[in-house]
């Protein structure tokens, strides 16, 4: 079974892929991860993309869309797409590969939250970048204030966490990605949503498993 996770930043994708990676046996395809070992490589796809990442530009859907081809074609199967596709353009590539290797997206989970409820959840994060555990301002503080439990560590907030920069990324996902929910539900059956504002990571899990 494969399935796809979207939503926007801060709907909770990467803590629900956490759980079904550990107690589920799927495997996360992280189109960064792919893009760092073909750089590595050396390959064609990697020098290309390489090049477009040193001149701070986007990797071109063609670029992106061939290095997951080359992943796919070894390992097609038990996967979350999370991140990928970001575009109907990678969505429909995606389809096709997977369609010329006898396999298929089985399901679309779709995490619903309020856009104030994401500014919220992601502007008040905390990051210890000892250990990498992430605190919330509101909903998960550390016992004393700006330090880890675990290491003593000084937290911090991800530039990129920035309440401008978060708006910034929404905009971005409402823009290009948020259209992919409205494709994939023209297929009946197809798509859970999972409405994310006032429920817990093991009440959102619990309900996918079910979906599954």
């Amino acid at each position: 079974m494969n399935i796809m996770l979207l939503g926007a930043p801060g709907s909770g994708k990467g803590t629900l892929a956490e759980k079904l990676i550990s107690n589920q046996g799927f495997i996360q395809m992280s189109t960064g991860d792919l893009m760092r070992k073909e750089i590595k490589d050396e390959t064609p796809l990697g020098l290309e993309c390489a090049r477009y990442m040193n001149e701070g530009k986007l990797v071109p859907d063609e670029v992106t869309i061939g290095i997951v081809k080359n992943f796919l074609q070894q390992n097609h199967n038990q996967l979350i797409f999370d991140g990928f596709p970001r575009t109907l353009v990678q969505a429909k590539a995606l389809e096709e590969i997977l369609k010329e290797l006898n396999a298929k997206i089985d399901k679309v989970i779709f995490i619903d939250v309020p856009t104030h409820i994401l500014l919220e959840r992601i502007s008040g994060r905390l990051i210890c970048p000892k250990c990498k555990v992430s605190y919330h301002l509101i909903s998960r503080k550390p016992k004393v204030e700006g330090i880890c439990d675990n290491d003593g560590g000084e937290l911090v907030r991800r530039p990129d966490d920035a309440p401008e920069k978060v708006q910034v990324r929404l905009e971005a996902y409402a823009k290009e990605t948020a259209p992919l929910v409205d494709y994939f539900k023209t297929k009946p059956g197809f798509v859970h949503i999972v409405d994310n504002a006032n429920t817990t990571a093991e009440e959102v899990y619990t309900e996918v498993l079910g979906a599954l």
